[in-house]
């Protein structure tokens, strides 16, 4: 994974994984080009919180890449195409749905083209575990069928197909990483474990607001995922092939949050909330990774277990309401 001195353009750069797939590529050396959300409020998202020293080496760019034109420009040149931008909230999927395919797999077709008309090294298309559905054998292989039970897994499911045609059609030279739920600093509360967290920490939650906790997850440190990325962009795979990249390990939410309590001191009661739940049929009932593929070809493995990536995931957000960043950043849901 010689990454130094090496043209690398991040898509989603601003996002969870993006920001910290931009952090390895600096201190692996890379001449990073970070791409942003297009905003009015002069951010870059998480690429605002990164150090002095990693964000001075990045190049920041803000566009979207539903802008065919603009991926054009800025793709010219660059080795290695990271494509992590997607709208990803499930939840919102079910609202705007025309949005997810816009974004999701127009965007991906953007990146794709660019990359072929400048014979890219290499493109490393983000996928999701979401895209399996609801577990038919467990563990997951990349040979599970795809099942789209939302809007959003639906959208990523398309992306994929294009990228894998895109590879075998024009012999564009893309990686198509499939992480399974990463969580960790820096994540926002759409997903389970800042949600959680959040609320076991505040003062200002006087009981902890929960979905469904039976479904079962296999849950990734971020930093591991980020090196799943750093092994796709460099090891020598199948292009237009799926890779899973997972902890291995199966946890229900339920366990999820009696450990978070555990760790974080908190003795908050527990309340349903019936906003947080999907439609029934489109709830992902259980997912664990067979990351076997991956592990053979890269030697990648997932290294940071689920107590350890909480207790860090929770110092974090401590971090965040000692320097009052968090009412501003979030709001209270109480």
């Amino acid at each position: 994974m010689n990454y130094k001195g090496k043209r690398v353009l991040v898509t989603g750069a601003d996002g969870f994984i993006g920001s910290h797939l931009t952090e390895a590529l600096v201190r692996g050396g890379a001449d990073v080009t970070a791409l942003a959300l297009y905003n009015s409020f002069d951010s870059h998202g998480w690429l605002d919180d990164l150090p002095d020293d990693i964000r001075n080496h990045i190049k920041l760019v803000r566009g979207d890449v539903r802008d065919s034109a603009f991926l054009t420009r800025i793709i010219r040149g660059q080795s290695v195409v990271f494509h992590l931008a997607a709208l990803i909230a499930i939840p919102y999927s079910y609202a705007a749905a025309q949005s997810y395919v816009e974004t999701n797999i127009m965007g991906t077709v953007n990146v794709l083209e660019a990359a072929r008309q400048w014979d890219t090294e290499r493109v490393v298309h983000t996928s999701t575990s979401e895209v399996y559905g609801t577990a038919l054998t467990m563990p997951i292989s990349e040979s599970h069928p795809l099942q789209g039970q939302s809007p959003y897994s639906a959208s990523k499911i398309g992306a994929d197909m294009m990228a894998q045609s895109y590879a075998r059609s024009f012999d564009v030279p893309v990686v198509m990483l499939r992480p399974f739920n990463a969580f960790g600093p820096r994540q926002s509360e759409r997903a389970i474990v800042p949600t959680l967290v959040r609320q076991a920490i505040d003062a200002n939650c006087l009981a902890i607001m929960v979905g469904d906790t039976s479904p079962i997850r296999d849950l990734t440190f971020v930093e591991d995922t980020a090196a799943a990325f750093l092994s796709a962009g460099s090891a020598d795979l199948e292009f237009g092939h799926p890779y899973n990249a997972g902890s291995e390990r199966a946890v229900t939410i339920s366990d999820v949050l009696d450990l978070v309590l555990e760790l974080s001191g908190s003795n908050k009661p527990v309340r349903r909330d019936e906003n947080r739940l999907r439609p029934q049929n489109s709830e992902v009932r259980a997912l664990l990774a067979d990351s076997s593929q991956l592990q053979r070809a890269t030697g990648w493995r997932a290294q940071t277990d689920l107590r350890e990536g909480l207790k860090r995931t929770i110092a974090w957000w401590r971090g965040r309401f000692n320097r009052g960043l968090v009412r501003h950043e979030m709001g209270y849901m109480t």
